[in-house]
């Protein structure tokens, strides 16, 4: 583990000029302390490597040194070869890019492990867009908002918050842009706070000629660790009971998972009649229902249960009972029954 700690150091050190040890503790999940001690190793080992200390200090490679550092593992080799959809690289007009850089890449591996990674581009793939997530977000101009988030400097952002048709301006100060199961947001600090701003809410983005404010210590990785917490933990504002067919328990679990939290007790026995003994168990999933509970914002928004017609039935609380009522009276209202 150490001698790729090294490795990990020496690779960082190549590609920046001066690295914080605390970025590298981060990077590494480490310590401080252990940072320097593989700093002394790598100078021990003959490697010009030197510590700046202060606040503006971190580890940096005497300039012009270089060492080829191509030795990647078998393990190594088959990682970067794993295909990731190309809508996030085409949304930063990366696409044609991307394919050049694994063509050389695969010309750069060493020839034992060429096998092994283009089989591994051949059988694996990873597509970051979720099933049933609606229409595909707009990502035209993500290729410029990615050059000014590449400036390190602060931005000015007009902003359309959900739910909202005023635009609000903003000075923010970027970590970087993050791709979430096809939806794309500006990861930033606003007056010294984290923030998710969705790219298509973004009506303008104008890089100033001031330096980027970004907190000590602070990457992107982290913060955006932080906002997923803060977006997955948060506090419902209510706790709603229902109950499902058994049929039809895993279309909720897919449509509702942001509010699903599981289902609660036994099954309920079947309220109609026990089918014929030839029938298949289809039958049985239709009249069997389980209890489950989701968790919404508001009492209103349970009315995304609507979708499921007679297959999902809202048990409590009683005001969102009453949302659900008020919401079929209304559309009963739209839609009067013909004679």
């Amino acid at each position: 583990m150490k001698s790729d700690r090294l490795l990990s150091i020496l690779l960082l050190l190549q590609h920046r000029d001066l690295v914080p040890a605390s970025e590298l503790a981060d990077r590494l999940e480490v310590s401080v302390r252990t940072v320097y001690r593989d700093v002394e190793a790598l100078s021990a080992a003959g490697v010009p490597v030197y510590a700046e200390r202060g606040r503006y200090g971190g580890i940096r490679l005497l300039p012009g040194f270089r060492t080829d550092m191509t030795g990647l593992t078998r393990d190594e080799a088959r990682a970067l070869f794993v295909l990731v959809g190309q809508s996030a690289h085409s949304a930063l007009g990366l696409d044609q890019a991307m394919g050049s850089a694994l063509r050389k890449m695969m010309a750069a591996l060493p020839a034992p492990h060429r096998p092994v990674a283009e089989l591994t581009s051949r059988r694996l793939l990873i597509d970051p867009d979720g099933w049933l997530s609606g229409p595909r977000q707009d990502a035209s101009g993500m290729d410029e908002l990615y050059d000014a988030v590449l400036a390190d400097r602060r931005l000015r952002i007009a902003y359309r918050h959900s739910g909202s048709t005023s635009v609000h301006t903003y000075t923010v100060d970027p970590y970087g842009l993050v791709s979430k199961a096809g939806t794309w947001y500006l990861v930033a600090d606003h007056a010294g706070q984290a923030q998710l701003f969705r790219t298509d809410r973004l009506g303008g983005v104008a890089v100033t000629t001031e330096p980027v404010r970004r907190r000590e210590g602070m990457q992107l990785v982290r913060v955006w660790e932080e906002l997923r917490r803060r977006v997955e933990n948060r506090e419902p504002g209510i706790v709603v009971r229902a109950r499902v067919r058994r049929r039809r328990l895993d279309m909720l679990q897919r449509l509702a998972r942001a509010n699903f939290r599981g289902v609660v007790g036994a099954p309920e026995p079947a309220t109609q009649p026990p089918a014929p003994a030839d029938t298949d168990s289809a039958a049985e999933a239709d009249t069997e229902w389980l209890t489950v509970e989701l968790d919404y914002p508001v009492p209103a928004a349970v009315c995304q249960l609507l979708q499921f017609g007679t297959d999902v039935e809202v048990l409590d609380p009683p005001e969102a009972v009453e949302a659900i009522s008020r919401m079929i009276a209304a559309l009963a209202e739209l839609y009067p029954a013909s004679g």
